[in-house]
């Protein structure tokens, strides 16, 4: 039966966030809980998979819950849903971003990045926003508002993210993200390219010595843009339309570009069209990009079509390494977005508004869970083995959490090899209360 390394498995993981927690100053007087139990409740309702804060307030008094909790997420009191909401909602989201940074921490110790190396020794980070939280009525003091012609006003949180990806690579590793919330003092709302001008610095910042090399839609082909990821020293690949670059697209076709064409093994046809140094737009001739032109068309006859701008020169000996790396771009939609929305997480489910932070709160911890579990999928044998046995991702949560309501365990190893193994290979107390 597999074991699990120290630091690269659940527990070591969670020891790392806790330890991140328990640095965070609780300005709460005479709490009867402390912020650390808090805040590992809130990442063990999302570790855990529950769909509601109140199925979880519903079990936490239950001995067998207590000892599950105390065990495996070192909680030695569970607050109620209506307590927990009140202290989370308190606390600067900025607080946690440096668990983030600390599990990533722990990936480069563990040598699990050296994967993800791609062109010239840089990382592709895939950027992209997404909303998880909108209502009517509901809103609080951080909320962005879509005012409607009939009068009315929808309130609506949103969040950009930054994930560390690989075309090769089905598992991703979310960074910190950077909540789209109107500012203090701000009368606007909040948007992607603000939330960006905030993320991409506080990266630099949190990553000094990093190489990154950026993917993103074509929203993010402006030149302000373009400035800030060169003043960051980060390279990029960046979607463009036709619609919103005519200007460039017209250089493009009147340039006398490099067609480079290629079959692969599959008998997938690649045409490529490329030209370096070109102005972006006719108001900012000094911002030169190099221009990438894709068609893909496989033997089965289905035709795709991508454009996109970058700062690496482009050679037919890296066009189709740089062509992957752009189209890798939806690894944040697919892996990322998707799963979180369809495979337990409940992403869009809304655990708790507040009137401060708690929405930006709970993201923050939904996503820090995710971060911990795409840790062990990549690092842990026994979870993958774990993983294999349940098929799927939902029915490993779905065993997770009955075997968590149904037995004590006394640790993490415990649990994962009763699913990858049967209860033979592992010691697991029922629940006979």
């Amino acid at each position: 039966m597999q074991g699990m390394k120290q630091d690269l498995s659940v527990p070591g993981l969670l020891k790392i966030v806790r330890y991140r927690f328990d640095k965070i100053q609780d300005e709460a007087r005479k709490p009867t809980f402390s912020l650390s139990d808090c805040l590992m409740s809130g990442l063990a309702i999302f570790g855990l998979k529950y769909p509601s804060l109140l199925q979880f307030d519903h079990d936490r008094n239950a001995d067998i819950t207590k000892h599950n909790l105390k065990t495996l997420y070192g909680v030695g009191n569970a607050p109620c849903d209506t307590y927990l909401r009140q202290r989370l909602d308190e606390i600067n989201p900025d607080f946690l971003k440096k668990a983030f940074t600390a599990v990533f921490s722990a990936l480069q110790r563990g040598k699990v990045l050296e994967d993800y190396v791609y062109y010239q020794n840089h990382y592709l980070v895939s950027l992209d926003g997404t909303g998880y939280f909108s209502s009517p009525d509901i809103h609080c003091e951080d909320c962005c508002e879509k005012k409607h012609r009939d009068g009315t006003t929808t309130y609506y949180h949103q969040m950009l993210a930054a994930v560390l990806i690989h075309p090769k690579q089905k598992v991703v590793f979310p960074l910190c993200p950077e909540p789209i919330i109107k500012q203090d003092g701000h009368s606007k709302n909040d948007c992607e390219r603000n939330s960006a001008k905030r993320l991409l610095p506080r990266l630099r910042c949190e990553h000094p010595h990093l190489k990154i090399m950026v993917v993103e839609d074509s929203l993010s082909s402006n030149e302000p843009h373009l400035t800030l990821l060169k003043s960051l020293d980060m390279r990029y690949i960046i979607s463009v339309k036709h619609t919103d670059h005519k200007y460039l697209f017209e250089f493009a076709a009147a340039a006398k570009g490099v067609t480079h064409e290629m079959c692969s093994d599959d008998g997938t046809h690649h045409r490529y069209y490329f030209v370096n140094k070109l102005p972006l737009n006719d108001s900012k001739e000094n911002c030169e990009v190099n221009f990438l032109e894709y068609w893909e068309e496989t033997k089965d006859g289905k035709r795709q079509h991508f454009t996109w701008i970058t700062d690496i020169l482009i050679t037919k000996e890296n066009v189709h390494q740089l062509m992957r790396g752009g189209r890798a771009r939806w690894k944040i939609e697919n892996e990322t977005f998707n799963t979180l929305k369809n495979q337990g997480y409940h992403f869009e489910h809304n655990f708790g508004h507040g009137y401060k932070h708690l929405s930006a709160v709970f993201c923050y911890l939904m996503m820090l869970a995710f971060l911990v579990d795409q840790a062990q999928q990549y690092c842990c044998k026994l979870f993958q083995a774990a993983l294999t046995k349940s098929t799927s991702k939902l029915y490993l949560w779905i065993k997770v959490r009955t075997l968590f309501k149904g037995y004590f365990i006394d640790s993490w190893e415990t649990l994962y090899q009763s699913i990858a193994y049967g209860h033979q290979g592992a010691n697991l107390t029922p629940n006979t209360s």
